[in-house]
């Protein structure tokens, strides 16, 4: 039988932790049996790593493809408990840790090509060997070197328009503006948008659908040092709305959606910098009767302070809607 039954590390659940704030929680270690010259710590965390293949010599007789890798360590903290008298009883052990968080840390990120992880993990060891250990994932928001009310909300109007033809000889076109208050977000802040839909075709448009796109650009290196770069998108929010607008008609359609609760601010420059995020949010009219579609682009800003974070918590969490006006 193992000494150690198990060892836990105790933290609030679903907690996300800003940059530069505290950590604050447990290891409970539960053992079968006494244990001499016990080694109980923890260890907070932070890492990034991204990696993809790109093939090189493309322009030559020959090509091949190589690996192209980048890393950062963003925080790596030890606390060893003391042990009074070097044995502990059979039972259970509650060790209480305190940590901070260094204020430059980019946000809790995951894709294909790259991570950015933080962890609190607790070791057992007893004559350098590990009896146990527990790994706790973390929630981590970077925060932005400005602060919110030094930026300009600048609102948005976006307009796109696009002649379209239908039913072998038919001509018409269909436009689309979208309008928003300002182009400025906190994490977990609801954002809320207006798109005005003219529809001067015979045809009916059934459907809009509104997309938020992460753009991120990765920095690596190839085995001979050279700097490369990997651009990638992907699609954080999506929803579609029944507008079913009659032909020769228009129509006003009112939506709203929260924002993740983590995400990385926009161009955060950071040290280590191994990853940069745009962010953009589309809407998409469908005309499936032409083969073709209507879309607007609205590029937003991810920004992120400790203020931030109290006025979100103060906000009432509403329902993602649509509404036609």
């Amino acid at each position: 039988m193992s000494v150690v039954k198990s060892i836990e590390v105790v933290l609030p659940k679903d907690a996300v932790y800003l940059a530069g704030s505290n950590i604050d929680g447990q290891v409970v270690l539960i053992l079968n049996s006494t244990l001499v010259d016990p080694v109980v710590k923890v260890e907070l965390v932070g890492r990034g790593y991204v990696e993809w293949n790109e093939e090189i010599g493309k322009t030559r007789d020959y090509s091949r493809d190589v690996i192209c890798n980048n890393k950062a360590d963003y925080v790596h903290k030890t606390k060893t408990f003391p042990i009074k008298d070097n044995w502990l009883r059979a039972g259970s052990h509650t060790f209480d840790f305190h940590f901070n968080l260094p204020p430059r840390l980019p946000s809790t990120f995951n894709s294909k090509i790259g991570h950015v992880s933080y962890f609190v993990q607790a070791l057992c060891m007893g004559r350098e060997h590990i009896l146990a250990k527990k790994r706790l994932y973390l929630l981590v928001q970077g925060i932005s070197e400005f602060r919110q009310q030094n930026l300009i909300q600048n609102p948005l109007l976006v307009e796109a328009e696009k002649k379209v033809s239908y039913s072998c000889c038919s001509q018409g076109w269909v436009s689309l503006q979208v309008q928003m208050s300002k182009n400025t977000f906190v994490p977990g802040e609801k954002v809320t948008f207006t798109s005005e839909i003219r529809n001067n075709t015979g045809k009916y448009i059934k459907t809009v659908v509104f997309a938020l796109y992460a753009h991120v650009q990765y920095e690596g290196f190839t085995p001979n040092a050279e700097r490369r770069r990997r651009a990638d998108s992907s699609e954080l929010l999506r929803q579609t709305a029944n507008a079913r607008i009659p032909a020769f008609n228009s129509t006003t359609v009112v939506s709203a959606f929260t924002l993740p609760l983590v995400l990385s601010v926009s161009n955060g420059s950071q040290e280590n910098e191994i990853m940069r995020t745009s962010y953009e949010l589309v809407v998409t009219i469908h005309l499936p009767w032409s083969l073709s579609t209507v879309k607007a682009r609205l590029p937003i800003i991810i920004t992120s302070t400790r203020e931030d974070k109290a006025n979100c918590s103060q906000e009432d969490e509403s329902p993602n809607e649509d509404q036609l006006v």
